[in-house]
């Protein structure tokens, strides 16, 4: 959750992306463009147009060496389609945030996270997961999605450019009501099952046109396979794949073995130790300028706060929200428009929920006080055409024009679910935000007597070290590490 970035990006999910639907609906670039031709001038206008805002949905473009090196990969897979015919047509771009995605938008414009960048071992790997999501514009996925939706008359329902990218995080909206939807998860259109093989099958493609191993998708892939199974059992969850609010593509398990076909018996360059090096020191994980999660605690070393998810719920930080996650319920940390009375800001977030087709407002507002801090929380019971739900929208008065809130559902009667967490909001001290330390990659060389469980011992974490090392390093079985070769641990450090 970003001090920045947050106050535009709350505009722009509430209004903007709502300008981008309604312009999408009346003309879908690229719906009536031959796969593989180059783009063109709508499509790039388009890109540039909404490349800011797309950014800031990822917590801010990265800069330096490691971006610009993820730029030159990007933009050399990239000229591989016949998109265009200079990689500089391409705006590649490196963005900070800690959940593994990549995507690309018509006009040229393509991104990854970091966070996926440092799962990654090799640059051709780097360059396969680029070009999977070039081979996307190519093939012109989203508009061809977008055009679907908008023959079953789904109109502003999905949106074709954002392609599956998440801009929405917000746990209520799937059972209050569409038109917040619509503001939100449901402006974005998952690629089918059949596009992100073509996508696959076109990444490998301009693998082999690079001179790069095309055998790297499938090994990113298990890669991406494994961190999902991992997270699922480090936050105590039984579905193994990711959910569908962390990444643009929640099955890269069952597309393994097709990239392992798509690869045959090529070989090419992986530029391993290349790659190691560039990526030596990139953040891992939470950016504290964007808040940290440490097990079950959120703190915000800038925004000067912290709270503790309930026992057997997970978080997941984001550059707009912190969701709380879990069986008996979801909850969200988030902000709005502030002018100093709370009861109106409480109303406001209900109305907000509810959005234009549901007019959704709070039965009782309370007033309270939470660790010093003035607060007011109101309570709505909400039929979601299924069964009755409870929605709390619990708000705290930080001073100085400034309010943060939980919104949470759980099922009816059991909204008590999250008090301790509505309990547990604190300001933090500058000497308790000055401890909090990033973790960042660090590349070590292994010893003659170094082990998985040796150099996973050095990893900065209190659970799981061997299971992270192993999976940080695409060391699947029995796989032991090698002497004299290169690995990633994550350590702390400024």
């Amino acid at each position: 959750m970003s001090q920045s970035l947050y106050p535009k990006l709350k505009v722009l999910a509430s209004a903007s992306i709502g300008a981008i639907a309604l312009s999408a609906c009346a003309s879908i670039p690229g719906a009536n463009v031959a796969p593989g031709s180059p783009i063109t001038a709508e499509e790039a206008q388009l890109g540039a147009q909404y490349h800011e805002q797309f950014v800031a949905q990822f917590g801010g473009e990265m800069t330096g060496p490691q971006a610009r090196y993820v730029e030159q990969v990007g933009q050399n897979i990239a000229v591989q389609s016949g998109l265009a015919t200079t990689p500089g047509a391409f705006d590649v771009t490196l963005l900070n945030s800690s959940v593994n995605n990549a995507f690309a938008v018509p006009g040229g414009y393509v991104y990854a996270t970091r966070q996926l960048v440092n799962l990654m071992n090799n640059e051709a790997e780097l360059a396969a997961v680029l070009g999977h999501e070039v081979g996307h514009v190519a093939a012109r996925h989203s508009a061809r999605r977008q055009a679907a939706a908008q023959r079953n008359q789904l109109g502003g329902v999905g949106i074709a450019i954002l392609s599956s990218i998440l801009l929405g995080d917000n746990p209520l909206g799937n059972t209050i009501s569409r038109g917040a939807l619509q503001g939100s998860q449901m402006l974005t259109l998952s690629y089918s099952r059949n596009q992100e093989l073509e996508a696959d099958a076109l990444g490998v493609q301009y693998l082999n046109r690079a001179g790069y191993d095309p055998r790297s998708m499938a090994t990113l892939l298990q890669s991406l396979a494994a961190q999902n199974q991992l997270d699922a059992q480090l936050q105590g969850r039984q579905n193994a794949t990711i959910p569908e609010w962390a990444s643009t593509h929640p099955d890269p398990a069952s597309r393994v073995q097709n990239a392992v076909q798509l690869a045959g018996g090529g070989t090419g360059v992986t530029n391993r130790n290349t790659f190691l090096s560039r990526i030596d020191g990139m953040i891992y994980g939470d950016d504290p300028e964007q808040g940290v999660i440490e097990g079950r605690q959120f703190i915000h070393p800038i925004l000067r706060f912290s709270f503790t998810a309930p026992q057997g719920f997970y978080m997941v930080n984001s550059p707009r929200a912190v969701s709380i996650n879990g069986n008996g319920g979801r909850a969200q940390l988030t902000m709005a428009q502030y002018d100093g009375n709370m009861d109106s800001y409480v109303r406001n977030v209900f109305r907000a929920i509810g959005g234009e087709q549901q007019q959704l407002a709070p039965q009782t507002i309370e007033r309270t006080t939470v660790n010093g801090l003035p607060a007011t929380y109101g309570f709505a019971r909400v039929n979601n055409g299924q069964s009755q739900v409870d929605v709390t929208v619990f708000a705290y008065d930080f001073g100085n024009g400034q309010a943060y809130h939980f919104q949470s559902i759980t099922p009816a009667g059991q909204a008590g679910t999250f008090n301790s967490l509505y309990q547990s909001m604190r300001r933090i001290s500058s000497q308790e935000a000055g401890s909090v330390v990033p973790r960042r990659i660090d590349i070590v060389t292994a010893g003659r007597s170094d082990t998985v469980a040796s150099l996973a011992r050095r990893m900065a974490y209190t659970d799981g070290q061997e299971a992270r090392f192993r999976v940080l390093n695409g060391l699947f079985g029995d796989a032991r590490v090698v002497p004299g070769q290169q690995y990633k641990i994550v350590v702390r450090s400024n």
